[in-house]
């Protein structure tokens, strides 16, 4: 079996504890948790608030990654979204937006699915965000494992499906065993605590599997630097495939 080490980390557009903006620090925590494949949300591209900065391609130029970018939310000027970098060759999928609810105006959610080549082995990851309230997040949950997402033909094994879900109670968390199945609730326990990162008392963010992967182990990133650089903390996942 292969072993595979997968992150998934909200980044805040790189803006840390200490009002500090730095893809670089940022870069680091990544670097010191050795992933092979890394699912980053809330990043900017070309934004006046981060000064311009394209974060995904100079965050996996400094870990000397393959990356896609998905804007969710398309601004003037800049983007803003998630990303999927790999040590591996990568393709892109699909990127869609993901259903709101209609009634209140809410920031756009979505899901960037890539075919990863693991040295010759195809691994499909989905990488997302869900929204603030509950009901917006069911009809999220109800795509991702819908005939677009995770029930699609080419969504085969290996898939892993992680995020931000702003998901904290078992009750939502479990709606996606069948397809995959959420890493500490099924094996070890309860899911690391991740947000906020310096004192954390919610597990927001979540890496789900299909039952042809072995979970070794599942923490999140120690140290202080990890503790600022963002407001979530990390999740890192050891696989063996």
């Amino acid at each position: 079996m292969s072993r595979i080490r997968l992150m998934t980390y909200n980044v805040h557009h790189c803006k840390g504890m200490d009002g500090r903006l730095s893809p670089h620090r940022v870069a680091e925590v990544i670097a010191a948790g050795k992933p092979d494949i890394v699912a980053l949300q809330e990043l900017d591209v070309g934004r006046v608030r981060t000064r311009w900065v394209d974060q995904p391609r100079l965050i996996g130029k400094i870990l000397e990654m393959e990356f896609h970018f998905f804007p969710t939310v398309k601004l003037a000027p800049g983007d803003y979204g998630t990303a999927i970098l790999s040590r591996w060759p990568l393709r892109p999928v699909r990127t869609a937006l993901l259903p709101v609810l209609t009634d209140r105006r809410v920031e756009n959610r979505g899901a960037l699915w890539a075919a990863i080549d693991a040295d010759g082995r195809r691994i499909n990851v989905v990488n997302t965000h869900l929204g603030l309230t509950r009901g917006e997040r069911r009809l999220q949950a109800e795509a991702l494992l819908g005939p677009d997402w995770l029930s699609h033909p080419d969504c085969s094994e290996p898939r892993i499906l992680c995020g931000d879900f702003n998901m904290s109670s078992r009750s939502e968390v479990t709606c996606f065993n069948g397809i995959c199945v959420q890493a500490r609730w099924h094996q070890v326990g309860p899911p690391p605590l991740t947000w906020p990162s310096v004192l954390p008392f919610m597990s927001l963010d979540h890496v789900f599997f299909s039952p042809g992967i072995v979970l070794e182990s599942v923490e999140t990133a120690p140290g202080i630097r990890a503790r600022i650089a963002s407001d979530h903390l990390p999740v890192i996942a050891t696989f063996r495939i």
